[in-house]
């Protein structure tokens, strides 16, 4: 899935598209108005990533050119240092989906995406696959060829992060980050652990996760 970043800080730009290409994301980054205006007129995006404070507009001129003349349903979301109320109700009465102000919580902004995203599509297949492996996400079970594959809850965190990124390197410190939003702090070697023990539960099922050292893991079918 495509996204729009519109950010002209250089330095939260490129963290944020390194972080949305580990989600799975194809990011395009415009530091300008007009270059967002210019790629949404040419390319086709499902979802926008809007600053207000650009160098050359601000950011809800962008919003009303693609809500008015362009009519484009896209989902949008504000991510801006702009904290008023008034700020916020105003770009949500311009037609934006949603408001982050700055500083933000990476693991929201996945979330969040996720979810306009959904959203906008009339809603996702709760269920990740993979070989025969199937992740729901709603009920956090995992079953494989049918068949209920019980898993404490943070070898189960491991494998969603590893399934959310199939086919791409996840790294150890994209896994603890998930992982700690859901609970408490992690021990060192914690990581490794739980991937050994992975790997024990899904042998079976000729499904492996490679390490790649000084990279991370990679789930792979044998």
């Amino acid at each position: 899935m495509r996204i729009l970043l519109v950010e002209d800080d250089q330095a939260l730009a490129d963290g944020l598209s390194h972080s949305l290409s580990e989600w799975g994301f194809d990011v395009t980054l415009a530091r300008t108005g007009a270059f967002a205006v210019g790629a949404l007129s040419t390319q086709p995006f499902e979802l926008a990533i809007l600053d207000l404070g650009l160098p050359d507009m601000d950011g809800r001129e962008v919003l009303r050119e693609l809500r008015g003349r362009r009519q484009s349903p896209m989902p949008v979301l504000i991510l801006t240092a702009r904290d008023g109320l008034n700020d916020r109700i105003g770009g949500l009465q311009l037609g934006a989906d949603d408001y982050m102000t700055k500083p933000f919580e990476l693991l929201e902004l996945e979330a969040r995406v996720r979810a306009l995203l959904r959203r906008s599509q009339g809603g996702f297949d709760h269920d990740i696959r993979f070989g025969g492996l199937v992740l729901d996400t709603r009920q956090q079970q995992v079953k494989v060829r049918g068949e209920l594959l019980p898993l404490p809850p943070r070898e189960y965190g491991v494998l969603e992060a590893l399934l959310l990124q199939a086919g791409r390197v996840v790294s150890k410190d994209h896994i603890a980050q998930r992982l700690a939003a859901r609970s408490e702090e992690l021990a060192d070697n914690a990581i490794e652990v739980y991937i050994h023990r992975l790997r024990k539960r899904l042998e079976p099922y000729a499904i492996g996760i490679r390490t790649l050292r000084g990279l991370g893991y990679l789930l792979e079918q044998h």
